[in-house]
């Protein structure tokens, strides 16, 4: 008898175990927050069996398949457009909501071997060294930035994202905000046509060519230059000082931003004023299906989410972005409220 209770009980344990395993997540998009993603991921995987499988292929990328509808959720960093929803609606039959997860820092990162101290650069400046106008590293502009350091006579090689990216549209976005030339010529979006430079696929593509190319200049997530041991330039802002991008700085770049969000949560931050803000900082989200089909998937999803307000803050300043200000979790939270299960709402403990 006893046996037969364990049997039972052993067997009721491993059909519990065996359904949580079966709940899988299909999600793509964004580079920039890969990092803290794939520590999210794995850390909600221990707690729920819950497996959700991201793929990192920028966040155009991730845009389109949330809109074709072959993944569960999307990422980017750059926000739909209202055309993009539209067409999203019309195809899926249902709203896409953004959910804004974490803070993160786009820097400019170089390969100077020979310089020891950070770099200084200011929004027009990287302007025209992006539109190719400035395309040596002793060029007058840049060495005026950087008094009483020796800048070598090597030409510049510009480096850019070769997909549609989240991080291209923080970048682009801060650089119409800075430069009337490049707002005219190329303007901003998640894919530009780029005047000058070398493409990489993803942050990680773009890190990787930096490395291997002295003289380069990119711009990639504050995470990978870290993890790569690569430089990046302090940026000059609106209040006129240099800026190094850290969690800090990119908190008080988001200081103001909560209270002038958007009901959609679709907020750019870049070129923000304040004397610490980093000018070069935004919001990644998560793109969500408003009402879904799937319980168990549905029911996955919003425990992930509420987990990532409540629990997976905790995890941003370690690897290097910046946490949610508590007043948009409070906005988000209403958010992940607000989706639905064939048209009801999605109770999860």
């Amino acid at each position: 008898m006893r046996k037969g209770i364990i049997y039972l009980l052993l067997l009721v344990l491993y059909s519990i175990s065996i359904t949580k395993a079966q709940v899988q997540l299909n999600a793509a998009g964004a580079t920039f927050p890969y990092v803290i993603y794939s520590k999210w991921f794995d850390e909600f995987k221990k707690l729920t069996g819950v497996q959700i499988n991201y793929q990192s292929i920028g966040s155009g990328g991730g845009i389109k398949q949330v809109i074709e509808g072959t993944v569960d959720f999307g990422a980017s960093d750059g926000p739909m457009s209202d055309e993009q929803l539209k067409e999203a609606k019309q195809k899926r039959g249902t709203e896409i909501v953004h959910i804004p997860t974490v803070l993160g820092a786009v820097v400019l990162s170089y390969n100077l071997p020979e310089l020891k101290q950070p770099l200084k650069l200011d929004g027009p400046t990287i302007a025209d060294i992006f539109l190719g106008k400035i395309y040596m590293w002793n060029d007058k502009r840049i060495t005026e930035l950087n008094p009483g350091v020796k800048l070598p006579n090597r030409s510049i090689i510009v480096v850019h994202r070769s997909d549609g990216s989240g991080t291209t549209y923080i970048f682009t976005n801060y650089l119409t905000k800075v430069s009337k030339e490049w707002e005219k010529k190329v303007g901003c979006n998640t894919s530009v046509n780029w005047p000058v430079g070398l493409g990489g696929k993803g942050n990680e593509g773009v890190t990787g060519v930096i490395k291997q190319s002295i003289g380069a200049i990119g711009y990639i997530e504050l995470a990978y230059a870290v993890k790569n041991h690569l430089p990046y330039a302090f940026i000059k802002n609106k209040a006129g000082n240099f800026i190094e991008p850290n969690f800090k700085t990119v908190t008080a770049a988001s200081d103001g931003a909560s209270k002038n969000m958007p009901e959609d949560l679709r907020a750019m931050i870049t070129d923000a004023d304040g004397k610490d803000s980093y000018p070069i900082s935004g919001f990644t989200w998560l793109l969500v299906y408003k009402d879904m089909k799937d319980k168990k998937k549905a029911e996955a999803l919003v425990k992930f989410l509420k987990w990532a307000m409540e629990k997976g803050q905790a995890y941003a300043e370690e690897l290097y972005y910046a946490p949610l200000p508590k007043s948009v979790i409070k906005l988000n939270e209403k958010k992940i409220n607000s989706l639905t299960l064939n048209g009801k709402p999605i109770n999860v403990k």
